[in-house]
């Protein structure tokens, strides 16, 4: 318990928390502080490359193993299941329809980059090693996740105006070619392809300025939480309460697997952290596409701005030191 309290104040005082609690707090405040759309754009696209490549360089150094299968493999697993849970109990504790239910499923069973690469962080900055490959497991573990939500929608559609639901050749191509999902692989293959040269190449490029552009991208994330709070309609306290447990109940999952699969500690709370987190970039996008009239002000609510927080906030140290306590 010391110890979870001690990871959690060290990462409530790191420069990454802080800049998002400044955002928050200044969105409260009604502060004229923005970052332009644009910008905001181009810091997601640098991070998403940059820790793509990383990983793919990692995987390089090391070589393919059957380690790496096995955990990929369980983490697409897992991108089904997680969303299945989470469409169960909100259908056990909510009142939403059917088409925000899935929606709200989709986010919950795919994952946040932002989240991960501040968990890779915190872990970096704690001394604990863990496998390049899991980038590879996190790119992986997105697209699982977004189809088992898109099946979800696709029952409710149907089920209630089949001449309506969207065509799977049109969701096919949102969820395969969606840009996170396409430069978060690309980057990782360039990265396998080039290995430790290329990272001679760009590494001043991919690390250097590394945890400067996550500051700044985690201010305009703090920014958007609490706009999106602000201006959110039809947030009951079940929901709100949702936002909360169900990370939790899935980093159950997530930590469980990887100390079976037999992971060290800092890849065990990786996993957990991925199991844990909740999209707010690829999935309302398709969700937007499969099920527009779901509602998204509920959906982008939980995720960016109660899960997000609470992940980075609180989760973040409690999965780390779960994954220390089982798998250390």
């Amino acid at each position: 318990m010391a110890d979870t309290l001690n990871v959690a104040l060290a990462n409530l005082a790191s420069p990454m928390v802080l800049f998002f609690a400044l955002g928050f707090l200044a969105a409260l405040a009604r502060s004229e502080l923005s970052v332009p759309e644009a910008v905001g754009k181009g810091l997601a696209l640098y991070l998403m490359l940059a820790i793509g490549f990383k990983g793919g360089v990692s995987v390089a150094e090391a070589g393919l193993s059957t380690q790496l299968l096995v955990t990929a493999l369980a983490g697409i697993i897992l991108g089904f299941i997680v969303p299945v849970i989470a469409h169960t109990l909100l259908r056990m504790t909510t009142r939403l329809d059917d088409a925000t239910r899935a929606a709200v499923a989709a986010h919950y069973g795919s994952i946040s980059v932002v989240t991960f690469v501040a968990a890779t962080e915190v872990v970096t900055s704690m001394g604990l090693v863990f496998d390049g490959y899991m980038v590879a497991v996190m790119a992986l573990m997105e697209t699982p996740a977004i189809i088992a939500g898109l099946l979800l929608a696709r029952g409710a559609v149907t089920s209630s105006s089949p001449e309506t639901a969207t065509p799977w050749s049109s969701l096919a191509r949102e969820v395969f070619l969606n840009g996170s999902v396409v430069l978060l692989i690309g980057a990782f293959i360039i990265g396998i392809a080039t290995g430790t040269k290329g990272m001679q190449s760009i590494g001043p490029f991919v690390e250097a300025p590394f945890k400067g552009i996550l500051c700044l991208f985690l201010l305009d994330m703090g920014l958007l939480a609490a706009r999106r709070l602000r201006e959110s309609t039809g947030l009951t306290f079940p929901l709100a309460a949702f936002g909360i447990y169900m990370p939790l109940i899935a980093a159950v999952l997530g930590v469980v697997s990887g100390t079976l699969l037999g992971l060290d500690v800092g890849s065990v709370a990786l996993l957990t952290v991925l199991c844990a987190s909740a999209s707010y970039i690829a999935v309302p996008a398709a969700m937007r596409m499969a099920l527009p009239e779901a509602n998204a002000a509920i959906y982008l609510t939980l995720s960016m701005a109660i899960t997000f927080p609470f992940n980075l906030v609180i989760g973040i140290p409690l999965y780390i030191s779960a994954a220390q306590m089982l798998a250390g």
